[in-house]
């Protein structure tokens, strides 16, 4: 390109990159998808299974081995925070990882597999502009799927069970105003941790056609690497995986307050994130696009 020359230069009276692909409108696209709706309306319907569930639990079976699952569920009865906290603990070592995998993973593998991701592109959408859209998009579904689940299951069990203090064991009782603040650090934490997912997954979008894969590969990745972070023979090792301080927001629960493994954490993920981001962009702004 000669000194003094634009890079729009030949482009159509009025073109500017920086316009195409406008943030609301892909925004607008994805959530008229049925993937996107599905994922947002479990995140609201699986409170309200457990808390269906809870109704069903007598207390009956406590002579037949259910001391543990009595005492969880005792636990996630006791207040609208100590639900929310429950549901915040079984849903995020698995169907978080899987929301947050499907939001960042179908992203620019479906457009591949519909054929039109090569029409995106001759619009013409800059490539980067095109994955930046993308990503930032699918991080906000991410995020409102989080906040779904956390915001209905505080609604409905405050609803339920009322608003009273948070427990755990490993903390003093905490009043509901600080209970409160405490669950938003360890939703918050969570997603920083998850943001590990959203890059493995977004990294797959773009090196594969298969949406599918690329989900599928960045929660088996997650999966393998939680199963090694338990191998104690690995020693030192295991602290540069990006699952090993994905449970220190129990940190956060403590008295007094434990954060020297969050901080690691938060790190960890985001220095991981940003590897798998970058390799993303570096790989999608040189490879043919075909399909």
């Amino acid at each position: 390109m000669m000194a003094g020359t634009s890079p729009t230069a030949g482009a159509a009276a009025g073109y500017r990159p920086s316009a195409t692909m406008p943030f609301g409108a892909e925004f607008r696209r994805q959530a008229s998808r049925r993937r996107t709706q599905l994922a947002l309306g479990f995140m609201v319907l699986l409170p309200l299974i457990i808390l269906i569930a809870f109704q069903f639990d007598t207390g009956d079976d406590d002579d037949n081995g259910r001391g543990e699952f009595g005492s969880l569920v005792e636990f996630a009865t006791s207040g609208g925070l100590n639900f929310t906290l429950f549901t915040i603990f079984v849903s995020a070592s698995f169907l978080m990882v899987v929301v947050v995998a499907l939001f960042c993973g179908d992203t620019v593998a479906s457009e591949a597999s519909w054929g039109s991701l090569r029409y995106l592109l001759a619009v013409p959408v800059p490539r980067a502009r095109l994955l930046t859209v993308k990503l930032v998009v699918a991080l906000v579904y991410s995020a409102l799927a989080l906040l779904l689940l956390a915001g209905t299951a505080l609604l409905i069990g405050t609803l339920r069970y009322g608003w009273e203090p948070l427990r755990s064991t490993v903390a003093a009782q905490l009043e509901p105003g600080e209970g409160l603040l405490r669950l938003l650090g360890v939703l918050g934490y969570l997603a920083v941790v998850l943001l590990v997912v959203a890059g493995l997954a977004f990294l797959l979008s773009v090196v594969t056609d298969a949406a599918l894969g690329a989900v599928g590969g960045a929660v088996l990745l997650w999966i393998l690497s939680s199963i090694l972070d338990q191998i104690t023979a690995l020693g030192a090792l295991r602290a540069f995986l990006p699952t090993h301080y994905s449970t220190a927001w129990l940190g956060l629960l403590s008295t007094p307050v434990q954060t020297d493994d969050v901080v690691r954490g938060a790190i960890s993920a985001i220095s991981y994130a940003t590897l798998f981001w970058g390799l993303a962009f570096w790989r999608f702004t040189r490879k043919d696009i075909t399909s």
